[in-house]
């Protein structure tokens, strides 16, 4: 039997396996508002098998977007968008789809990847960015305008806003983004929080503004929806964000009723030095799993059947997400299936496309043909 292709419980939401597809960012949308993109895009996804679908990175406020082609959750016509492509979506999937809720911070007002992915000034058309700290994101970069109380405060808000939004939506699951150096990173990490307020200095206060956005969110979404984080467990720079800081964070997720830890890492600064490879975050998602409860997803260089199967069954993590292994192959999934002597869902469509040699690949298929 293949425990990534066993059931796995997120709270009241029970997933048919242990494989998530990450959230990745399409820089697609129109003023924040889903386009036909994203309902090819989901929609393709959701037919994959996977367990789980999470909807990329999506901001909270217009400022709090990546690049002005990013999805958002922050008014009605982005509400509206969104609900537009999940009806049509589950017209035909089954799959569970959450989302990811996000502000950039000092990484936000950039150029798309395919643009250069630069910071844009105001007057080229961008916007100004705010952070922690006055500290800029890349040397002759624009620096970040440092959130005042007043900031701080309609930053919170606009993470409720957007989760109150997310539960009308339906959607199963949500994940607070805290990880690649965007706004909430930025708080954890000594590189980017110099602040001398109780939000900064010792790790208690770098905590703390992380810590009361998700409490503020929890409060309003619905009691048993799933509701986790994902973080950065190092930045890979000296002197910085690390895993016994990590753990930590994780620590008071855990004691405030945290569904789950999502651990990736990097992102913060241009100064870190990751040592690429095959799996090379599973190492941290194991220390956090040793030192928590949680349930935790890993993530990373993820492309083999073998090797997913492997991180769950030796109990590095929970679940294994896969992010650009399954834009390269969309049935990424059945194939692993299929590798594994395991069973997948797929849409009834589609039943009469498993191989010979694969035959009982898809649960549930009963294939007659005229």
């Amino acid at each position: 039997m293949s425990t990534l292709f066993s059931p796995f419980d997120l709270g009241r939401l029970r997933l048919p396996n242990r494989i998530v597809i990450a959230p990745m960012c399409q820089y697609s949308a129109e003023a924040g508002c889903a386009t036909d993109w994203h309902l090819i895009h989901l929609g393709n996804l959701a037919m994959s098998g996977a367990g789980l679908l999470i909807i990329e990175a999506t901001a909270v406020s217009p400022e709090g977007r990546i690049t002005a082609g990013d999805l958002g959750l922050y008014s009605d016509e982005t509400e509206a968008a969104l609900g537009r492509v999940l009806a049509a979506v589950r017209r035909y999937a089954v799959m569970p789809i959450g989302i990811q809720l996000a502000h950039a911070g000092r990484k936000a007002s950039s150029q798309a990847p395919w643009d250069g992915g630069q910071l844009l000034a105001p007057e080229a058309g961008g916007w100004q960015t705010v952070a922690p700290s006055a500290i800029p994101h890349a040397p002759g970069e624009l620096p970040p305008v440092a959130l005042d109380e007043a900031g701080l405060a309609r930053v919170r808000e606009d993470f409720v806003a957007a989760a109150v939004r997310a539960a009308r939506l339906g959607l199963d699951l949500v994940e607070l983004h805290c990880a690649h150096g965007y706004l909430l990173h930025e708080f954890l990490s000594p590189l980017s929080n110099r602040r001398e307020d109780r939000y900064g200095g010792s790790l208690e206060n770098r905590l703390r503004f992380p810590l009361e956005v998700f409490d503020a969110m929890r409060a309003v979404l619905p009691a048993g929806l799933p509701f986790g984080v994902r973080l950065s467990a190092t930045d890979w720079v000296d002197g910085g964000w690390d895993v016994d800081q990590s753990i930590a964070f994780c620590q008071a997720l855990e004691a405030r009723g945290c569904s789950f830890v999502h651990v990736s890492s990097g992102g913060l600064s241009p100064q870190q030095k990751i040592p690429l490879g095959p799996g090379y975050q599973i190492p941290l998602a194991a220390a956090i799993r040793r030192a928590v409860k949680l349930p935790v997803i890993g993530v990373g260089l993820i492309t083999a059947a073998e090797q997913a199967e492997a991180v769950v069954a030796e109990g590095h993590a929970d679940l294994v997400a896969i992010a650009r292994g399954v834009l390269y192959d969309p049935r990424w999934p059945w194939h692993a299936a299929a590798r594994l002597g395991a069973q997948v869902q797929a849409p009834p469509q589609y039943w009469r496309s498993q191989p010979a040699e694969h035959k009982a690949l898809f649960a549930g298929a009963r294939v007659g043909q005229r």
